[in-house]
């Protein structure tokens, strides 16, 4: 990571001021993170319900402003073995729970969420840039998924089957899948972590959890978390390391795994899935997105532009479901536009941890030259732009409108991930359809209008796995998410969500007389 400042490292002065003691900590971390619960605060990794402290660490830094946070333990292959040989063997213990010990236990697990939920935010903002009001929304969004799950373990149910003979019975019951390898992103540190946890421990799996080396303290909060919640020694395992390709291989190669749950780019969900080929693992994938937001004629356009603003905006642009490709019809684009337009200007940039600020940072360095390329293309191929467009000290990208585009340039084609709202206007609706399909992507789309007869049409034929139906915002725990085409497959939340971590065993019952 890189920066256009000088980053200032002011650990000596704030030691000096006796502001953090030294002693306390064996990598003599930074840390400017006032926690009401200092607890939460952790830099060893979580192996065996102990905290594992190795000798090579690595640096964690606000993208705010460019200052080290912490230095992490830097685990490598090793240390994942050890995490999934302590899995496997508390999986024999947690698997025989009942369902309601497991439920309450994540109840615990889910109250401690919520009651720190404000320290859990400030973690989550320092590390990785989004408002602060976004980040408790994203706590207590992850925490949901814990409280749903804590209900569903208590309803995995089978079936009895009429029998294909009179002297047969057919009995069907579902048993967890065993040790559970989660490998989650850095745009939510804290929600994608708790999406697959959750569903695996309710059904009786243990789990280690691999999270981005950019946004790592959050996993370890939550660890410490679920220590306090009563989790067994071995039940969640976080192993933290800069070298993901070390720690994923150790997962998809590893027998004692027998699932893995992903959240990331296609490009590495591909390569996790042949990985995990060659022992034919189950597999989760939820990868990137292009998501279409169409404006029909006959939509409400001031509730139009502002689901527009919520999804495009949110994190800076940097979710997998954020609108991608702003679809208005001809007649009504010229009042989108003219209602969308100062709304992006109003947006207020800046720390993440000050109140007010709706937009922060950029994670590093290469989203924002990927957001400089975007642009670059598609204004060379005669895009104009109509707001914004260039980047600010540091981390930050104004947020930005661009018009007048094509299907022939980038930004049609790529999952943007930067506050850059690309509007392109259609004809009809066989035009727009064929428009909003015509990507490899599958997530989400999102569409505004009101004649039902259409919104039928529209949603069966759109191409992905989640539609907004004039909504801009998608995402609850009591819903299916996933996608489809090279979005991945799998879902997570809702009551499909535990699925993808039970195997369905048929019993044949003979001689029954």
């Amino acid at each position: 990571m890189s920066f256009d400042y000088q980053r200032t490292n002011i650990y000596e002065l704030y030691a000096d001021l006796h502001l953090i003691d030294k002693s306390k900590n064996k990598y003599g971390v930074l840390s400017m993170i006032q926690l009401n619960y200092p607890e939460l605060y952790k830099t060893a990794s979580y192996i065996n319900g102990k905290w594992l402290n190795v000798d090579k660490t690595f640096p964690v830094y606000n993208p705010y402003d460019g200052n080290e946070i912490a230095q992490v333990a830097d685990c490598d292959a090793e240390d994942a073995k050890a995490a999934i040989r302590a899995a496997d063997e508390a999986f024999k213990v947690w698997s025989n729970y009942s369902a309601s010990k497991r439920s309450r236990i994540l109840k615990k697990w889910y109250q401690l969420q919520i009651q720190h939920a404000k320290d859990l935010a400030q973690l989550l903002t320092t590390e990785q840039g989004k408002p602060i009001t976004e980040a408790v929304g994203e706590i207590r969004y992850g925490a949901s998924f814990v409280e749903w799950f804590a209900e569903e373990a208590r309803r995995v149910y089978g079936d009895v089957i009429p029998g294909h003979g009179s002297d047969k019975r057919i009995t069907v019951i579902k048993q967890p899948v065993g040790v559970v390898g989660a490998i989650t992103p850095w745009n939510f540190p804290s929600a994608m972590i708790t999406r697959k946890v959750a569903p695996a421990l309710a059904a009786g799996c243990t789990v280690v959890i691999k999270p981005s080396e950019l946004t790592p303290l959050s996993a370890l909060a939550l660890a410490q978390l679920a220590e306090e919640a009563g989790f067994p020694a071995g039940v969640l395992n976080i192993v933290t390391s800069q070298n993901p390709q070390a720690i994923g291989e150790e997962l998809t190669s590893n027998r004692k795994v027998k699932k893995i749950s992903f959240t990331g780019s296609t490009r590495v969900g591909k390569l996790l899935l042949r990985q995990s080929a060659d022992q034919v693992k189950k597999v989760s994938l939820e990868l990137g997105g292009n998501a279409p937001f169409i404006v029909f004629d006959d939509a409400d356009i001031d509730a139009a532009v502002d689901g527009c603003i919520a999804s495009k905006f949110r994190n800076a642009g940097q979710t997998c479901i954020c609108t991608n490709r702003i679809f208005v019809q001809k007649s009504v684009y010229n009042e989108f536009i003219e209602k969308l337009s100062p709304k992006i200007k109003a947006l207020k940039l800046g720390n993440g941890l000050e109140q007010g600020v709706q937009v922060g940072p950029m994670i590093n360095e290469n989203a924002l030259l990927k957001d400089e390329r975007l642009i670059a293309d598609a204004t060379s191929k005669g895009a104009s732009i109509v707001i914004g467009g260039s980047r600010k000290e540091g981390l930050f990208f104004e947020p930005t409108l661009i018009c007048d585009l094509n299907p022939d340039m980038d930004i049609f084609r790529e999952e943007i991930f930067g506050p850059l709202a690309a509007v392109y206007t259609f004809d009809t609706e066989e035009e727009v359809i064929q428009l909003a399909n015509n990507t490899n992507y599958g997530l989400a789309a999102y569409f505004y209008g009101r004649d039902y007869a259409r919104v039928w049409r529209i949603a069966e034929a759109l191409e992905y796995g989640m539609v907004g139906i004039n909504t801009g915002m998608i995402s609850t725990a009591v819903a299916p998410f996933g996608g489809v085409k090279e979005s991945g497959f799998g879902r997570e939340g809702s009551h499909y969500g535990i699925n993808d971590y039970l195997n369905i065993k048929y019993m044949c019952w003979g001689g029954v007389k």
